[in-house]
Protein backbone atom coordinates (compact mmCIF):
# COMPACT_ATOMS: atom_id res chain seq x y z
CA UNK A 1 0.00 0.00 0.00
CA UNK A 2 1.61 2.97 -0.74
CA UNK A 3 0.65 6.92 0.20
CA UNK A 4 -0.02 9.50 -2.00
CA UNK A 5 0.43 13.53 -1.72
CA UNK A 6 -2.88 15.77 -2.27
CA UNK A 7 -2.76 18.50 -3.77
CA UNK A 8 -5.53 21.63 -4.61
CA UNK A 9 -8.81 21.03 -2.58
CA UNK A 10 -8.20 17.28 -1.66
CA UNK A 11 -9.17 16.91 1.56
CA UNK A 12 -6.19 16.17 3.86
CA UNK A 13 -5.76 12.52 5.18
CA UNK A 14 -6.28 11.87 9.12
CA UNK A 15 -2.31 11.05 9.21
CA UNK A 16 -1.71 14.45 7.98
CA UNK A 17 -4.43 15.91 10.29
CA UNK A 18 -2.41 14.30 13.04
CA UNK A 19 1.01 15.71 11.69
CA UNK A 20 -0.44 18.87 11.39
CA UNK A 21 -2.23 19.70 14.98
CA UNK A 22 1.77 18.21 16.22
CA UNK A 23 3.14 20.89 14.23
CA UNK A 24 1.41 23.59 15.61
CA UNK A 25 2.76 22.48 19.19
CA UNK A 26 6.36 23.58 17.55
CA UNK A 27 5.67 26.89 16.61
CA UNK A 28 7.85 29.44 17.20
CA UNK A 29 5.53 32.11 16.91
CA UNK A 30 4.29 34.18 20.11
CA UNK A 31 2.25 33.22 23.05
CA UNK A 32 -0.50 35.54 21.91
CA UNK A 33 -0.75 33.83 18.38
CA UNK A 34 -1.64 30.49 19.89
CA UNK A 35 -4.31 31.79 22.16
CA UNK A 36 -2.87 30.62 25.00
CA UNK A 37 -4.59 31.62 27.79
CA UNK A 38 -3.24 33.08 31.02
CA UNK A 39 -1.24 31.03 33.97
CA UNK A 40 -3.08 33.24 36.45
CA UNK A 41 -1.88 33.07 40.23
CA UNK A 42 -2.38 29.14 40.87
CA UNK A 43 -0.55 28.39 37.54
CA UNK A 44 2.33 30.46 38.31
CA UNK A 45 2.61 29.03 41.67
CA UNK A 46 2.17 25.47 40.28
CA UNK A 47 4.85 26.84 37.51
CA UNK A 48 7.39 27.92 40.44
CA UNK A 49 7.08 24.46 42.62
CA UNK A 50 8.19 22.53 39.98
CA UNK A 51 10.75 24.79 39.05
CA UNK A 52 11.91 24.61 42.78
CA UNK A 53 11.41 21.10 43.02
CA UNK A 54 13.03 20.02 39.81
CA UNK A 55 16.81 18.88 39.98
CA UNK A 56 18.81 21.12 38.22
CA UNK A 57 17.28 23.55 40.66
CA UNK A 58 18.43 21.61 43.67
CA UNK A 59 21.50 21.74 42.16
CA UNK A 60 21.96 25.18 41.40
CA UNK A 61 20.79 25.89 45.27
CA UNK A 62 23.29 23.60 46.55
CA UNK A 63 25.83 25.46 44.28
CA UNK A 64 24.93 28.73 45.56
CA UNK A 65 25.02 27.28 49.16
CA UNK A 66 28.54 26.44 48.73
CA UNK A 67 29.46 29.32 47.05
CA UNK A 68 27.91 31.51 50.35
CA UNK A 69 30.00 29.42 52.51
CA UNK A 70 32.96 30.76 51.13
CA UNK A 71 32.81 34.12 52.66
CA UNK A 72 32.22 32.80 56.01
CA UNK A 73 35.67 31.31 56.20
CA UNK A 74 37.43 33.77 54.57
CA UNK A 75 36.09 37.14 56.73
CA UNK A 76 35.96 37.17 60.21
CA UNK A 77 32.05 36.23 61.97
CA UNK A 78 31.05 38.08 64.34
CA UNK A 79 29.81 34.64 66.66
CA UNK A 80 33.23 32.99 66.07
CA UNK A 81 35.62 35.96 67.23
CA UNK A 82 34.47 39.18 67.91
CA UNK A 83 37.83 40.72 68.31
CA UNK A 84 38.67 39.92 65.09
CA UNK A 85 35.54 41.47 63.63
CA UNK A 86 36.93 44.89 65.30
CA UNK A 87 40.07 44.48 63.70
CA UNK A 88 38.92 44.69 60.09
CA UNK A 89 36.79 47.06 60.82
CA UNK A 90 39.36 49.18 62.26
CA UNK A 91 41.24 48.41 58.91
CA UNK A 92 39.32 48.58 56.41
CA UNK A 93 36.87 51.89 56.45
CA UNK A 94 35.56 51.44 53.28
CA UNK A 95 34.75 47.57 52.95
CA UNK A 96 33.38 47.41 56.57
CA UNK A 97 30.39 49.13 55.92
CA UNK A 98 29.69 47.30 52.72
CA UNK A 99 30.07 44.08 54.24
CA UNK A 100 27.54 45.03 57.00
CA UNK A 101 24.97 45.64 54.21
CA UNK A 102 25.31 42.09 53.17
CA UNK A 103 25.56 40.34 56.48
CA UNK A 104 29.32 38.45 55.37
CA UNK A 105 30.37 39.59 59.03
CA UNK A 106 27.52 36.81 60.21
CA UNK A 107 26.87 34.93 56.73
CA UNK A 108 25.89 31.99 58.74
CA UNK A 109 22.96 33.49 59.94
CA UNK A 110 22.08 36.64 57.26
CA UNK A 111 18.80 36.64 55.67
CA UNK A 112 20.33 35.25 52.27
CA UNK A 113 22.52 32.15 53.62
CA UNK A 114 19.05 31.49 55.30
CA UNK A 115 16.94 31.47 52.30
CA UNK A 116 19.07 29.55 50.06
CA UNK A 117 18.96 26.74 52.96
CA UNK A 118 15.53 26.84 53.23
CA UNK A 119 14.50 26.37 49.58
CA UNK A 120 17.31 23.65 49.10
CA UNK A 121 15.62 22.20 51.85
CA UNK A 122 12.01 22.75 50.26
CA UNK A 123 13.54 21.77 47.18
CA UNK A 124 14.79 18.42 48.15
CA UNK A 125 11.82 17.52 49.98
CA UNK A 126 9.96 18.62 46.84
CA UNK A 127 11.56 15.91 44.85
CA UNK A 128 11.99 13.05 47.31
CA UNK A 129 7.87 13.03 48.09
CA UNK A 130 6.85 12.40 44.82
CA UNK A 131 9.81 9.96 44.07
CA UNK A 132 8.86 7.88 47.04
CA UNK A 133 5.39 7.32 45.68
CA UNK A 134 6.02 6.74 42.56
CA UNK A 135 8.95 3.93 43.78
CA UNK A 136 6.47 2.85 46.11
CA UNK A 137 4.04 2.23 43.26
CA UNK A 138 6.72 0.19 41.31
CA UNK A 139 7.59 -2.14 43.80
CA UNK A 140 3.59 -2.82 44.79
CA UNK A 141 3.22 -3.38 40.74
CA UNK A 142 4.66 -6.30 39.01
CA UNK A 143 6.88 -5.82 35.52
CA UNK A 144 5.22 -5.62 32.88
CA UNK A 145 4.42 -8.28 30.47
CA UNK A 146 6.40 -9.15 27.41
CA UNK A 147 6.43 -6.37 23.82
CA UNK A 148 5.06 -7.97 20.59
CA UNK A 149 8.36 -8.11 19.33
CA UNK A 150 11.04 -8.80 21.35
CA UNK A 151 13.81 -8.59 18.68
CA UNK A 152 14.06 -4.53 18.92
CA UNK A 153 15.13 -5.04 22.41
CA UNK A 154 18.62 -4.31 22.68
CA UNK A 155 20.13 -7.94 23.70
CA UNK A 156 18.06 -10.87 22.06
CA UNK A 157 18.14 -14.37 21.62
CA UNK A 158 16.24 -17.79 20.16
CA UNK A 159 16.65 -21.01 19.71
CA UNK A 160 14.36 -24.34 19.46
CA UNK A 161 13.67 -27.38 21.62
CA UNK A 162 11.29 -30.38 22.01
CA UNK A 163 10.35 -28.98 25.91
CA UNK A 164 7.18 -27.89 26.21
CA UNK A 165 6.78 -23.86 26.49
CA UNK A 166 5.17 -24.69 30.09
CA UNK A 167 8.44 -26.25 31.01
CA UNK A 168 10.20 -23.77 29.31
CA UNK A 169 8.52 -20.99 30.98
CA UNK A 170 8.54 -22.51 34.55
CA UNK A 171 12.31 -23.40 34.36
CA UNK A 172 12.80 -19.70 33.32
CA UNK A 173 10.97 -18.76 35.96
CA UNK A 174 13.08 -20.70 38.72
CA UNK A 175 16.13 -19.25 37.34
CA UNK A 176 15.56 -15.56 37.08
CA UNK A 177 13.90 -15.61 41.03
CA UNK A 178 17.28 -17.51 41.86
CA UNK A 179 19.04 -14.59 40.34
CA UNK A 180 16.69 -12.14 42.70
CA UNK A 181 14.73 -11.01 39.88
CA UNK A 182 10.89 -9.99 40.33
CA UNK A 183 9.60 -11.81 38.01
CA UNK A 184 6.36 -13.70 37.13
CA UNK A 185 4.29 -15.25 34.60
CA UNK A 186 2.86 -12.90 32.17
CA UNK A 187 0.78 -14.75 29.11
CA UNK A 188 3.12 -16.60 27.35
CA UNK A 189 6.09 -15.17 28.65
CA UNK A 190 8.27 -14.85 31.84
CA UNK A 191 8.57 -10.80 32.79
CA UNK A 192 11.21 -10.13 35.60
CA UNK A 193 13.20 -7.05 36.82
CA UNK A 194 16.13 -6.32 38.76
CA UNK A 195 17.98 -3.64 39.81
CA UNK A 196 15.44 -1.64 42.05
CA UNK A 197 18.02 -0.87 44.95
CA UNK A 198 19.34 1.80 41.80
CA UNK A 199 16.35 4.11 42.94
CA UNK A 200 16.64 3.01 46.68
CA UNK A 201 20.07 4.49 46.59
CA UNK A 202 19.12 7.60 44.61
CA UNK A 203 15.99 8.06 47.65
CA UNK A 204 18.61 7.50 50.60
CA UNK A 205 21.31 10.10 48.66
CA UNK A 206 18.58 12.85 49.01
CA UNK A 207 17.28 12.13 51.96
CA UNK A 208 20.89 11.69 53.89
CA UNK A 209 21.45 15.41 52.47
CA UNK A 210 18.50 16.96 54.00
CA UNK A 211 19.73 14.86 57.17
CA UNK A 212 23.19 16.62 56.58
CA UNK A 213 21.25 20.16 56.23
CA UNK A 214 19.28 20.06 59.51
CA UNK A 215 22.28 18.53 61.37
CA UNK A 216 24.38 21.28 60.56
CA UNK A 217 21.70 23.94 61.00
CA UNK A 218 21.38 21.72 64.39
CA UNK A 219 25.10 22.10 65.49
CA UNK A 220 25.42 25.83 64.36
CA UNK A 221 22.43 27.04 66.45
CA UNK A 222 23.56 24.87 69.60
CA UNK A 223 27.31 24.67 69.33
CA UNK A 224 30.05 25.60 72.00
CA UNK A 225 33.31 25.73 71.96
CA UNK A 226 35.21 26.93 74.54
CA UNK A 227 39.62 26.85 75.71
CA UNK A 228 41.08 26.44 79.03
CA UNK A 229 44.66 26.52 79.99
CA UNK A 230 45.47 24.23 82.68
CA UNK A 231 48.79 24.04 85.11
CA UNK A 232 49.77 21.23 86.48
CA UNK A 233 48.26 21.33 90.33
CA UNK A 234 45.44 23.52 89.01
CA UNK A 235 41.70 22.47 88.20
CA UNK A 236 38.93 23.41 85.98
CA UNK A 237 35.16 23.93 86.24
CA UNK A 238 32.75 24.23 83.21
CA UNK A 239 31.08 27.47 84.11
CA UNK A 240 31.31 30.78 81.59
CA UNK A 241 33.73 32.80 83.65
CA UNK A 242 36.08 29.51 83.68
CA UNK A 243 37.18 29.62 80.13
CA UNK A 244 39.89 31.65 78.55
CA UNK A 245 37.76 32.32 75.53
CA UNK A 246 34.35 30.96 74.56
CA UNK A 247 32.31 31.03 71.21
CA UNK A 248 28.82 29.29 70.85
CA UNK A 249 25.92 29.37 68.47
CA UNK A 250 22.89 32.39 68.47
CA UNK A 251 20.27 29.65 70.16
CA UNK A 252 23.05 27.95 73.17
CA UNK A 253 22.08 29.21 76.36
CA UNK A 254 24.93 28.95 79.41
CA UNK A 255 22.57 26.03 81.66
CA UNK A 256 23.15 23.77 78.43
CA UNK A 257 26.86 23.64 79.77
CA UNK A 258 27.64 20.32 81.01
CA UNK A 259 28.25 20.34 84.67
CA UNK A 260 31.68 18.87 85.63
CA UNK A 261 35.39 19.68 86.87
CA UNK A 262 38.79 17.98 86.48
CA UNK A 263 42.05 18.91 87.82
CA UNK A 264 45.15 18.08 85.81
CA UNK A 265 47.49 16.25 88.05
CA UNK A 266 50.27 15.77 85.47
CA UNK A 267 51.06 15.80 81.78
CA UNK A 268 53.26 13.54 80.20
CA UNK A 269 55.21 13.97 77.15
CA UNK A 270 57.89 12.20 75.76
CA UNK A 271 60.17 12.58 72.45
CA UNK A 272 62.21 11.21 69.66
CA UNK A 273 66.00 11.76 70.47
CA UNK A 274 68.03 10.68 67.22
CA UNK A 275 66.89 10.32 63.85
CA UNK A 276 64.76 12.62 61.25
CA UNK A 277 62.05 12.53 63.32
CA UNK A 278 64.16 13.98 66.50
CA UNK A 279 61.84 15.84 68.84
CA UNK A 280 58.80 14.55 67.26
CA UNK A 281 56.22 13.43 70.20
CA UNK A 282 56.02 10.08 71.38
CA UNK A 283 53.92 10.49 74.00
CA UNK A 284 51.47 13.33 74.72
CA UNK A 285 48.84 12.66 77.56
CA UNK A 286 47.16 14.51 80.13
CA UNK A 287 46.23 12.64 84.02
CA UNK A 288 43.57 14.46 85.12
CA UNK A 289 41.42 13.86 88.07
CA UNK A 290 37.81 14.64 86.86
CA UNK A 291 33.92 14.24 88.95
CA UNK A 292 30.62 14.90 86.94
CA UNK A 293 27.71 17.05 88.96
CA UNK A 294 28.29 18.81 91.96
CA UNK A 295 28.57 15.86 94.03
CA UNK A 296 29.85 13.63 91.23
CA UNK A 297 32.43 10.90 92.28
CA UNK A 298 36.04 11.12 91.71
CA UNK A 299 37.54 9.28 88.96
CA UNK A 300 41.07 9.41 86.65
CA UNK A 301 41.72 9.08 83.04
CA UNK A 302 44.21 9.79 80.14
CA UNK A 303 43.20 12.10 78.12
CA UNK A 304 45.56 11.96 74.46
CA UNK A 305 45.89 13.73 71.26
CA UNK A 306 42.41 12.61 69.13
CA UNK A 307 41.22 10.53 72.33
CA UNK A 308 39.10 12.84 73.96
CA UNK A 309 37.10 12.22 77.63
CA UNK A 310 33.58 12.35 76.85
CA UNK A 311 31.21 13.89 79.46
CA UNK A 312 27.66 14.11 78.87
CA UNK A 313 27.34 16.14 75.74
CA UNK A 314 30.52 17.63 76.08
CA UNK A 315 34.09 16.28 74.92
CA UNK A 316 37.64 17.68 76.54
CA UNK A 317 40.20 17.71 73.84
CA UNK A 318 44.14 17.81 74.67
CA UNK A 319 45.25 20.25 71.84
CA UNK A 320 48.76 21.85 73.35
CA UNK A 321 51.30 21.90 75.55
CA UNK A 322 53.63 24.26 77.26
CA UNK A 323 55.87 24.89 80.53
CA UNK A 324 54.91 27.11 83.21
CA UNK A 325 58.31 28.44 85.00
CA UNK A 326 57.41 28.82 88.53
CA UNK A 327 58.86 32.25 89.67
CA UNK A 328 59.23 34.54 93.10
CA UNK A 329 59.54 38.19 92.98
CA UNK A 330 60.46 39.65 96.50
CA UNK A 331 60.26 43.62 97.10
CA UNK A 332 63.48 45.41 98.78
CA UNK A 333 62.26 44.39 102.78
CA UNK A 334 62.57 40.64 101.07
CA UNK A 335 58.67 40.16 101.64
CA UNK A 336 56.95 37.72 98.78
CA UNK A 337 54.59 40.04 96.84
CA UNK A 338 54.59 37.33 94.24
CA UNK A 339 55.03 33.27 93.65
CA UNK A 340 53.42 31.23 91.02
CA UNK A 341 53.65 29.56 87.70
CA UNK A 342 53.93 31.54 84.89
CA UNK A 343 52.68 30.05 81.48
CA UNK A 344 54.27 30.90 78.75
CA UNK A 345 53.50 30.63 74.85
CA UNK A 346 55.42 28.26 72.83
CA UNK A 347 56.97 30.03 69.66
CA UNK A 348 58.58 26.49 67.61
CA UNK A 349 58.17 23.10 67.49
CA UNK A 350 60.99 22.45 70.94
CA UNK A 351 58.58 24.86 72.78
CA UNK A 352 61.10 27.97 72.81
CA UNK A 353 58.53 29.96 75.12
CA UNK A 354 58.11 33.27 75.70
CA UNK A 355 55.92 35.49 78.17
CA UNK A 356 55.13 37.86 80.71
CA UNK A 357 55.61 38.07 84.80
CA UNK A 358 53.50 40.82 85.75
CA UNK A 359 52.88 42.10 89.67
CA UNK A 360 50.05 44.43 90.00
CA UNK A 361 49.77 44.75 93.90
CA UNK A 362 52.26 44.53 97.08
CA UNK A 363 55.26 45.60 95.32
CA UNK A 364 57.26 48.57 96.71
CA UNK A 365 60.77 49.66 95.57
CA UNK A 366 63.64 50.53 97.76
CA UNK A 367 62.56 54.19 98.24
CA UNK A 368 59.07 52.34 99.66
CA UNK A 369 56.98 53.65 96.58
CA UNK A 370 54.33 51.73 95.37
CA UNK A 371 55.09 50.32 91.58
CA UNK A 372 54.33 47.33 89.44
CA UNK A 373 57.14 44.90 88.12
CA UNK A 374 56.41 43.58 84.60
CA UNK A 375 59.35 41.02 83.45
CA UNK A 376 59.78 39.53 80.04
CA UNK A 377 60.07 36.01 80.21
CA UNK A 378 62.12 33.95 77.73
CA UNK A 379 62.03 30.59 78.36
CA UNK A 380 64.45 27.51 76.68
CA UNK A 381 63.74 23.66 78.18
CA UNK A 382 66.95 22.29 76.26
CA UNK A 383 69.64 25.10 76.51
CA UNK A 384 72.53 24.86 74.51
CA UNK A 385 75.81 27.38 74.72
CA UNK A 386 75.66 29.28 72.02
CA UNK A 387 71.62 28.74 71.14
CA UNK A 388 70.88 31.61 73.11
CA UNK A 389 67.59 32.39 71.15
CA UNK A 390 66.39 28.75 70.23
CA UNK A 391 66.22 25.41 72.41
CA UNK A 392 67.19 22.30 71.07
CA UNK A 393 64.73 19.71 72.25
CA UNK A 394 61.84 19.89 73.42
CA UNK A 395 62.11 18.29 77.06
CA UNK A 396 62.81 19.78 80.43
CA UNK A 397 66.57 18.65 79.70
CA UNK A 398 69.07 21.61 80.65
CA UNK A 399 66.05 24.61 81.11
CA UNK A 400 66.95 28.63 81.58
CA UNK A 401 64.85 31.41 82.21
CA UNK A 402 66.24 34.61 80.40
CA UNK A 403 64.19 37.19 82.24
CA UNK A 404 64.61 41.23 81.14
CA UNK A 405 62.74 43.09 84.35
CA UNK A 406 60.92 46.33 84.23
CA UNK A 407 58.63 48.95 86.74
CA UNK A 408 56.32 51.40 86.56
CA UNK A 409 52.83 51.33 85.65
CA UNK A 410 51.52 47.97 83.57
CA UNK A 411 48.08 50.33 82.20
CA UNK A 412 46.12 47.86 83.58
CA UNK A 413 44.13 50.57 85.05
CA UNK A 414 43.48 52.11 81.90
CA UNK A 415 40.27 49.67 80.94
CA UNK A 416 41.99 49.09 78.17
CA UNK A 417 42.04 44.56 77.97
CA UNK A 418 45.23 43.53 77.52
CA UNK A 419 46.81 40.26 76.73
CA UNK A 420 48.73 38.56 79.95
CA UNK A 421 51.43 37.23 77.87
CA UNK A 422 52.30 40.87 76.39
CA UNK A 423 54.06 43.66 78.15
CA UNK A 424 52.94 47.23 77.50
CA UNK A 425 56.33 49.03 78.03
CA UNK A 426 54.42 52.77 77.61
CA UNK A 427 54.94 53.27 80.95
CA UNK A 428 57.49 51.09 82.10
CA UNK A 429 61.04 51.81 83.14
CA UNK A 430 64.14 49.20 82.35
CA UNK A 431 65.80 48.55 85.44
CA UNK A 432 69.33 49.66 84.73
CA UNK A 433 72.64 48.17 86.49
CA UNK A 434 75.54 50.26 87.94
CA UNK A 435 77.06 50.76 84.53
CA UNK A 436 73.68 52.15 82.97
CA UNK A 437 72.76 48.62 81.04
CA UNK A 438 69.63 47.11 80.88
CA UNK A 439 69.38 44.22 83.50
CA UNK A 440 68.84 41.07 81.92
CA UNK A 441 70.19 37.67 82.91
CA UNK A 442 69.63 33.76 82.61
CA UNK A 443 68.47 31.71 85.73
CA UNK A 444 68.59 28.22 86.08
CA UNK A 445 65.88 26.27 89.00
CA UNK A 446 66.59 27.60 91.63
CA UNK A 447 69.16 30.67 91.19
CA UNK A 448 68.12 33.95 92.14
CA UNK A 449 68.47 37.51 89.89
CA UNK A 450 69.06 40.71 91.90
CA UNK A 451 67.56 43.95 91.25
CA UNK A 452 69.48 46.78 91.13
CA UNK A 453 69.61 49.36 94.22
CA UNK A 454 67.70 46.89 96.71
CA UNK A 455 65.09 46.91 94.35
CA UNK A 456 64.43 43.17 95.02
CA UNK A 457 64.98 39.65 93.87
CA UNK A 458 63.61 37.49 91.08
CA UNK A 459 63.59 33.74 91.49
CA UNK A 460 63.59 30.87 88.94
CA UNK A 461 62.01 27.90 91.55
CA UNK A 462 61.31 25.18 88.84
CA UNK A 463 59.09 24.37 86.23
CA UNK A 464 55.78 23.00 85.94
CA UNK A 465 53.98 22.03 82.79
CA UNK A 466 50.54 23.42 81.17
CA UNK A 467 48.32 21.64 79.03
CA UNK A 468 45.55 23.38 76.93
CA UNK A 469 41.88 21.62 76.73
CA UNK A 470 39.23 22.53 74.37
CA UNK A 471 35.99 21.89 75.66
CA UNK A 472 33.36 21.19 72.60
CA UNK A 473 29.57 20.80 72.43
CA UNK A 474 28.46 19.61 69.06
CA UNK A 475 24.73 18.58 68.69
CA UNK A 476 24.29 16.89 65.33
CA UNK A 477 27.73 15.48 64.69
CA UNK A 478 26.77 11.84 64.89
CA UNK A 479 23.97 12.51 62.71
CA UNK A 480 25.93 14.26 60.16
CA UNK A 481 28.70 11.61 60.03
CA UNK A 482 25.44 9.36 59.55
CA UNK A 483 24.45 11.10 56.60
CA UNK A 484 27.42 11.87 55.01
CA UNK A 485 28.17 7.94 55.07
CA UNK A 486 24.70 7.21 53.96
CA UNK A 487 24.94 9.33 50.89
CA UNK A 488 27.81 7.93 49.85
CA UNK A 489 26.42 4.50 50.09
CA UNK A 490 23.13 5.89 48.17
CA UNK A 491 25.49 7.69 45.61
CA UNK A 492 27.63 4.37 45.22
CA UNK A 493 24.20 2.43 44.47
CA UNK A 494 22.67 4.44 42.47
CA UNK A 495 25.61 5.06 39.74
CA UNK A 496 26.90 1.29 40.16
CA UNK A 497 23.67 -0.69 40.23
CA UNK A 498 21.80 -1.04 37.09
CA UNK A 499 18.12 -1.62 36.66
CA UNK A 500 16.93 -4.05 34.42
CA UNK A 501 14.19 -6.34 32.43
CA UNK A 502 14.16 -9.40 31.00
CA UNK A 503 11.53 -11.51 28.92
CA UNK A 504 11.55 -15.12 28.40
CA UNK A 505 8.98 -16.28 25.71
CA UNK A 506 8.34 -20.06 25.02
CA UNK A 507 5.44 -20.82 22.50
CA UNK A 508 4.87 -23.74 19.69
CA UNK A 509 5.63 -23.30 16.30
CA UNK A 510 3.84 -24.20 13.19
CA UNK A 511 5.76 -27.05 13.20
CA UNK A 512 5.00 -28.40 16.54
CA UNK A 513 8.40 -27.56 17.83
CA UNK A 514 8.82 -25.14 20.43
CA UNK A 515 10.09 -21.48 20.22
CA UNK A 516 12.02 -19.97 22.97
CA UNK A 517 12.45 -16.27 22.73
CA UNK A 518 14.50 -14.10 25.46
CA UNK A 519 15.48 -10.56 25.38
CA UNK A 520 16.96 -7.78 27.89
CA UNK A 521 16.44 -4.22 28.17
CA UNK A 522 18.83 -1.53 30.46
CA UNK A 523 16.45 0.46 31.80
CA UNK A 524 20.09 2.70 32.72
CA UNK A 525 23.29 3.11 30.72
CA UNK A 526 24.69 -0.77 30.77
CA UNK A 527 26.97 -2.53 29.29
CA UNK A 528 26.38 -5.70 31.00
CA UNK A 529 22.43 -6.72 29.90
CA UNK A 530 24.10 -8.52 26.88
CA UNK A 531 26.17 -10.42 29.09
CA UNK A 532 24.04 -10.93 32.02
CA UNK A 533 21.09 -12.59 29.15
CA UNK A 534 23.86 -14.99 27.45
CA UNK A 535 24.70 -16.39 31.02
CA UNK A 536 21.19 -16.77 31.52
CA UNK A 537 20.35 -18.47 28.20
CA UNK A 538 23.01 -20.77 28.40
CA UNK A 539 21.66 -22.30 31.36
CA UNK A 540 17.94 -21.96 29.95
CA UNK A 541 19.31 -23.74 26.97
CA UNK A 542 20.76 -26.71 29.59
CA UNK A 543 17.58 -27.07 30.93
CA UNK A 544 15.82 -27.16 27.40
CA UNK A 545 18.04 -28.17 25.01
CA UNK A 546 17.98 -27.52 21.04
CA UNK A 547 15.37 -29.87 19.37
CA UNK A 548 16.29 -33.04 17.66
CA UNK A 549 17.21 -32.35 14.22
CA UNK A 550 16.34 -34.07 11.22
CA UNK A 551 19.34 -36.33 9.24
CA UNK A 552 19.32 -33.43 6.51
CA UNK A 553 19.04 -30.74 9.18
CA UNK A 554 21.65 -28.89 10.96
CA UNK A 555 21.72 -29.19 14.69
CA UNK A 556 20.27 -26.13 16.58
CA UNK A 557 22.88 -24.01 17.56
CA UNK A 558 23.49 -22.39 21.32
CA UNK A 559 22.04 -19.62 22.23
CA UNK A 560 24.12 -16.42 21.21
CA UNK A 561 23.24 -13.24 22.34
CA UNK A 562 23.42 -9.82 20.18
CA UNK A 563 22.39 -6.56 19.82
CA UNK A 564 19.17 -6.85 17.35
CA UNK A 565 19.50 -4.86 14.47
CA UNK A 566 18.30 -1.36 14.42
CA UNK A 567 17.55 -1.75 18.62
CA UNK A 568 18.47 1.46 20.86
CA UNK A 569 19.18 1.17 24.45
CA UNK A 570 16.26 3.15 26.23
Amino acid sequence: MTKTATTGDTPAAPEDQDLGAAGSQLSTAPAESLNAPALGVIGWARWFWRQLTSMRVALLLLLLLALGAIPGSLIPQSGTDETKVAEFRAAHGTLAPVYDKLGLFHVYSSVWFSSIYILLFVSLIGCIVPRTWQFTGQLRSRPPGAPKRLTRLPAYTTWRTEAEPEQVREAALALLKKRRFRAHLAGDAVAAEKGYLREVGNLAFHIALIVMLVAFAWGQLYKSEGNKLVVEGDGFSDTLTQYDDFKSGSLFSVDDLTPFSFTLDKFTGTYETSGPNKGTPRTYQAAIDYSVGAYGKDRKTLVKVNHPLEVGDSKIYLTAHGYAPVVTVRDGKGDVVYSDAVPLLPLDSNVTSSGVVKVYDGYKNAKGVTEQLGISAFFLPSYVKGMETASSFPALLNPVLNLTPYHGDLGVDSGIPQSVYQLNKTNMKEFKDSKGAQVRENLKPGETMTLPNGAGTVTYEGTKQWANFQITQQPGSGWALGGALTAIFGLAASLFIQRRRVWVRAVRGADGVTVVEMAGLGRSESAKVPEELGDLAGILYDQAPGASPDPDTPESPEPEVVPAEGAEQQ
